[in-house]
Formats: structure tokens, sequence, C-alpha cells
């Protein structure tokens, strides 16, 4: 998989926030620590960047995506109970949105850490037109 070392990088900072703070945070706190993570991690990173969102080639809105990774990887973070299916499809809708071949879906509620690789069936060519 191209993006496997580096979602595998990204789940270990998630990793190491979660063994410290466990669960029962609201989502924010979380998203902080993680930025804090990724920062040592040496991970180049926008947090709730602003991304348009198109329908038939058209921006019909936008929409703050938690952390966009190497321009490449979308993560959105969750501080629920259990991810459910919605949670994925909205990943996956978030995806074709947006026109990024893939991203992670990371819960920080549960009592271990849950996260999902979420790819889409066709991957969109990107250009800067799209973004």
């Amino acid at each position: 998989m191209q993006y496997e070392m580096l979602t595998s990088k990204i789940i270990g900072c998630a990793m190491k926030v979660h063994r410290t703070l466990g669960n029962g945070f609201q989502e924010v706190i979380y998203q902080r620590a993680l930025e804090i993570e990724m920062k040592s991690a040496n991970l180049n990173f926008a947090r709730e960047m602003e991304m348009p969102i198109f329908y038939k080639n058209i921006q019909i809105g936008t929409r703050r995506v938690d952390f966009f990774v190497e321009n490449s990887i979308m993560v959105e973070l969750k501080a629920l109970i259990a991810l459910e299916r919605v949670h994925l499809s909205q990943a996956k809708n978030y995806l074709e949105a947006y026109k990024i071949p893939i991203g992670l879906l990371i819960n920080f509620g549960s009592t271990e850490l849950e996260f999902k690789r979420v790819h889409i069936e066709k991957p969109i060519p990107r250009n800067r037109e799209n973004r």
C-alpha cells in the first residue's frame, strides 16, 4: 500500500495519545494532543483545514478536516464509545468529496484506540483546482 508507512506513523502518534490520556475526554483534547505528537514525529500537517466539497466538479461548500497530513491523508477524529458504520460511511464520503484517495478514522472514546484506514473505491485524480 502506497501510504501504509505514513498511516502507521499517524496511528502510532494516536496510540501514544490514547496511552497517555485514556478515554473520556472531548474530541478537541485529543486533537490538541495528537497535534503535539505529530509535530514530535516530524509530520507535516494542517489542523482543521477547510477543504472544498465538490459535486459533479462544482464546489458546493466547504468542511473542515481535523488533520490533513503530508498533503495526502485526511485524518478524522472521534471521541465516541464505539465507531459505527455511519462514521465509516461519512469518512468515505468526505474522501470522495475532497478527492483524496486515503484517510484515517480514529476514535479515542473507547477503552482501546480504534482506527480504520479508509479508501475510496476508485481514486479520483486531484489537481490544484479540486482542492
